[in-house]
């Protein structure tokens, strides 16, 4: 699986200097935007429990995710919209008609809350914090261990954009210029360059090759996108020098 994860770049000691409204006078306080501390993953939740509490839109916009991914969802919440009934009755999913109880997040090994109830979600998170579970809670970053990015996919490539749970909405934008104006044509580049790497660990045991960026430099996309992968697949080669001897990829 290929996973490209978008974030601010770390940034230099120039990029903080410049960040620095130009607009303060010299003799007031000077501060930047902080850079994200987040430190992005991706998880591999296939068999695991996870706890939704929580059974509206926004609840089963989270299920449909989680079940995507192939967790064992849990959900609890007095009532439920009906897609999350259904699919408890499909079997798809567990759904307790009832109240969160203290505690019970620590059985789960992650636990997302979706509710209008700050005392709820309040309640999730701190049991999650005393059980080392981490918690998320929808539209409220104070009761979060860890925030969702806005998602964008094509076949194997992942772009995922957070701003550290501060604007949801410029995150979602982000997501819609990604999936219209970055993405086409990324899935079946992601394929040929896939290819070329095997070949480069079949004849030198690594990946490594500057090619790479070089490459992708010289419109390779573009080429993909056009249709003409035959070309993108000689200019992908000639940058890796995969049809020069091995040694050659290690410059």
């Amino acid at each position: 699986m290929s996973t490209l994860t978008v974030e601010a770049e770390r940034p230099t000691h120039a990029d903080r200097q410049s960040a620095v409204s130009l607009n303060q006078p010299d003799d007031s306080p000077q501060t930047a935007v902080e850079p994200s501390t987040a430190y992005p993953i991706q998880l591999d939740l296939r068999g695991k429990p996870v706890l939704v509490v929580g059974a509206g839109p926004v609840g089963a916009h989270k299920v449909k995710g989680l079940l995507s991914a192939g967790a064992r969802v849990t959900v609890i919440s007095p009532e439920a919209v009906p897609a999350i009934a259904e699919a408890h009755t499909a079997g798809n999913l567990r759904w307790h008609q009832r109240r969160y109880r203290d505690g019970e997040v620590a059985d789960y090994r992650l636990g997302i809350t979706c509710t209008n109830d700050p005392q709820t979600n309040n309640s999730v998170f701190a049991d999650g914090e005393r059980f080392g579970v981490w918690v998320n809670s929808a539209d409220d970053v104070d009761n979060c261990s860890f925030t969702l990015p806005a998602v964008a996919r094509s076949g194997p490539v992942t772009v995922a954009i957070a701003t550290q749970g501060q604007s949801p909405a410029l995150a979602a934008w982000l997501r819609r210029e990604a999936e219209s104006d970055f993405l086409p044509g990324v899935a079946d580049l992601c394929e040929l360059m896939s290819s070329a790497r095997a070949e480069l660990l079949a004849h030198q045991g690594n990946s490594t090759n500057k090619g790479w960026s070089s490459a992708l430099a010289d419109g390779l996309l573009q080429l993909v996108r056009d249709g003409d992968v035959d070309q993108a697949r000689e200019l992908l080669e000639s940058h890796l020098n995969l049809n020069d001897d091995p040694a050659e990829g290690h410059r």
